[in-house]
């Protein structure tokens, strides 16, 4: 239960500091989709719909989420699609860019170019010395056109479609193309950036553009305002929570912790931390509230331990094997259900767990699902990643 002495901070607290600071209760909805993304830190972006659905959610007028997100992605660039934790994309504010690339793409690059630098030595390809010219090549084309799609790319630079065997005799053996590895290290390197998708807002097919420019910083400090930025966003948060969340090592967690003073709290779950003086409860009262959540959906996917929103056994039909979520119901701060679209369009719904989910609960339940009816329009969404419940909502 935590060392005794210290500020209690319970269930119905972090209920509402949920639905304030991840903008989900009515009164709290943002007016941009940077809003949206400063209040969460990071969208998920390895599903690229996760990423609109989950600014619509959190907007107070949904109407205009998908032109304002691709103005905020592709036109003003205000938001920048990048990897960041555990090598995972996601979407960051813009000025999160070089404290996202130094407190955890670093690490990760290394590790990234020498494993290709190796593979293509093992299968005789060329060495690192000339994939270094195909890289400044690659980087000077992208510099002349703004943005390009790896055809596009290959186009200019031919050596880009150079292939590869990888892991010879193993079970797992393919061929691998040069710009697919090259432009997935460059993005870890914080030198590239996924741009405008070929399709839809949906599409999962993206150009490449220039990463935009950005200061190096001192790994330790980036970490600790990476974890000063994230605790006031979603604290309070365990140490489990926040290793997993970053994917850091548990020795880089404390030190950032002790970096920026944070604050021990005492939570059902064990020990937790704030950001210093964020003990106070959330200022006036919470309303009730609804929400429809898309799969890898921030609020969900932040934190190692979910029992205080999410009962567990609702977990077989909402996540995956691997441990992704799937569409959510959420009603005043807990996840009741899980929600699909239909190859018609129909968005349908079903409650999992009927404790406290009264009448009105499911009036605003309704009045979300028709919400997100009328935004999404004619375009048919299916997660990346499908879980129990969603598959069956989704045949009927």
């Amino acid at each position: 239960m935590g060392v005794a002495g210290l500020p209690y901070v319970g269930v119905v607290e972090r209920r509402a500091r949920v639905a304030v600071r991840h903008r989900l209760a009515v009164g709290a909805r943002a007016g941009r989709p940077e809003e949206v993304a400063d209040a969460l830190v990071a969208l998920h972006g390895t599903d690229p719909a996760t990423v609109h659905l989950a600014v619509g959610a959190r907007l107070a007028e949904a109407a205009g989420t998908v032109a304002e997100t691709g103005r905020a992605l592709y036109g003003e660039r205000t938001l920048v699609r990048m990897h960041g934790m555990r090598h995972t994309v996601f979407v960051f504010p813009t000025e999160l860019t070089a404290v996202v690339h130094a407190s955890t793409g670093l690490a990760v690059a290394a590790r990234e170019r020498a494993s290709l630098v190796k593979d293509m030595a093992k299968a005789g390809a060329p060495d690192a010395a000339w994939l270094k010219e195909v890289e400044e090549s690659t980087l000077a084309v992208l510099g002349r056109r703004g943005e390009a799609t790896a055809a596009e790319l290959a186009g200019e630079e031919p050596r880009l479609r150079e292939q590869f065997a990888y892991a010879a005799g193993k079970s797992y053996e393919g061929v691998h193309t040069v710009s697919t590895r090259l432009l997935r290290v460059l993005g870890l390197e914080g030198k590239v950036v996924r741009g405008r998708p070929l399709g839809s807002w949906t599409s999962s097919q993206f150009r490449w553009a220039l990463a935009p420019e950005h200061p190096e910083l001192d790994i330790a400090e980036a970490q600790a305002a990476l974890l000063r930025r994230w605790l006031t966003a979603c604290g309070p948060a365990t140490e489990a929570d926040l290793k997993w969340w970053t994917g850091w090592r548990v020795t880089e967690v404390r030190r950032a912790l002790a970096a920026i003073g944070a604050q021990e709290v005492r939570l059902d779950e064990g020990t937790g931390y704030v950001v210093e003086g964020d003990v106070e409860p959330v200022a006036g009262p919470v309303e009730p509230w609804a929400a429809l959540l898309p799969a890898l959906d921030p609020t969900a996917m932040a934190r190692q331990h979910r029992d205080w929103f999410l009962a567990p056994e609702l977990r077989p039909a909402l996540f995956d094997r691997s441990g992704n979520v799937g569409p959510t119901v959420w009603w005043d701060g807990r996840v009741v259900g899980g929600w699909a679209q239909r190859a018609d369009g129909e968005i349908v719904w079903r409650v999992l767990e009927e404790k406290g989910v009264g009448r009105d609960a499911l009036t605003a339940i309704e009045g979300e699902v028709e919400r997100l009816r009328q935004w999404v329009g004619a375009t048919r969404i299916t997660p990346r990643f499908r879980t129990p419940l969603e598959r069956e909502l989704a045949v009927g």
